[in-house]
Order: C-alpha cells, then structure tokens, then sequence
C-alpha cells in the first residue's frame, strides 16, 4: 500500500520557460524571454509520505506535463533567480531519472510567496519529526500502566481500627480554692467597677448622683435582702 497523498498548494496559473545556461552572477530571469513560455498550466504541491513533488498538470484536462521531486529546501531543486520573487529555477525529473532544469514563474508575487513558505513549512515539519523519533527512541521504552483484562485493585478509604481505644479528653484545670477565674475587666470599664459593690463586701454608699431612688433603712434583717 502506497504513501497517502496530502495536496499542500495548488496555483491555478503557473508559466515554463527554457532557460540558457547558468552565467557568473547566477539564473536571472531577465534572460528567458518573459513574453513566450515554452508551457502554461496548473501547479501542485503534493506530499507523499515524507516526500514531496511539485506537479505541473495541463489546466483543463489534469494531465500530468512534468513533476519536479523536491527533496530538500533550499537545495538543487528548487532554486530563485538574483533578479525577481516571482521566477525560480526548477529540476525536472522522468521515470527514468532523466532531468532538466527549466524556468518556472508565478503569476502574482502572492503566489510565489505562498509556494516559497510552503516548502519551508514541509521541510521544518520533517525536520521536527525526526527529531522526536530520535527523542522516543533514546528514552527508551515506555512503561506500561494499563490495566491487565481481570486486574483490580483495592482503596482503603479511612477505616477506623476495632482495636483502638479512644483517648479520653483533659479535663480543664481548675482555678484554686474551686473558684471560677474571673476574666479581667474591659477596656474603659475602670470607673464602672470602682463605683460597684465587691462580691461578699458591704455595699457601697450610694452616691447623691444616682438616677435610682435609695431604698428605705429598716431594722429588720430581711430588708437587707432588697438592697440587691
């Protein structure tokens, strides 16, 4: 079963040019004669696998006119002239291994750009994987932790142990003499607390202040029980 093929660009308008031979400074499209392409067609960039063609196909019927293997870019295959984005020089190659080189121009700088960032994008996204194949196999391999068909496993979740004896809780300490500790007086409650009667003391006179009546003197001992 051959590789999927995954059609990268396609460029509805491209033109062919024979091209002379290669001068001191470089291809320079100036020199093909612009006016009268040798073949005007379809481009596509089909990727095969890792591989990549550049396929010159008739506009009408899809024929296939010439293809042009693209192993590496930048690098013989595809090359750009010194003069213009637009044109480049490319490698045609048969069945047979025959090649020729031509001249190939696009119809907008658009198109060129978009064919020059494509092959780019290709050729860095090889790279890449080879980089992670190379990163997989020096790890080594990889650790298995699926379940087996049959395999279970067990969770405890907190279950309290029968043999364990509670603990029982400290008592508070206790003031001395069994008395309740008193907690200390607020702030700003000084003046409060001196005009009030000590717990088990003598009350303390009334001052002539006081928004309350006096209560009434008696001889009798149950009178002192009203003055609280």
């Amino acid at each position: 079963m051959g590789d999927y093929e995954n059609v990268l660009l396609v460029k509805p308008k491209v033109f062919v040019y024979r091209i002379p031979p290669i001068g001191t400074s470089g291809h320079k499209a100036a020199d093909w004669n612009l006016d009268a392409p040798a073949w005007t067609g379809r481009m596509r960039l089909v990727a095969i696998g890792k591989r990549l063609e550049m396929r010159l196909e008739d506009g009408e019927t899809c024929d296939l006119y010439a293809k042009c293997p693209i192993d590496a870019h930048p690098g013989n295959a595809v090359e750009a002239v010194s003069d213009s984005s637009r044109y480049f020089v490319i490698r045609l190659m048969n069945d047979n291994g025959q090649q020729a080189f031509v001249g190939c121009g696009f119809q907008e700088r658009g198109d060129a750009f978009d064919f020059n960032v494509t092959l780019q994008d290709h050729f860095r996204y090889i790279e890449r994987s080879a980089e992670l194949e190379k990163q997989d196999l020096s790890a080594g391999p990889s650790l298995d932790l699926a379940f087996k068909e049959g395999q279970t496993i067990s969770i405890n979740i907190g279950k309290k142990d029968k043999n364990a004896v509670a603990r029982p809780r400290p008592a508070a300490a206790a003031a001395p003499g069994g008395l309740v500790p008193l907690l200390p007086p607020p702030p700003g409650a000084g003046s409060t607390i001196r005009n009030s009667r000590p717990i088990g003391g003598p009350a303390a006179p009334a001052s002539s202040s006081s928004p309350f009546p006096t209560p009434p003197s008696s001889s009798n001992n149950s009178g002192n029980l009203l003055d609280f």
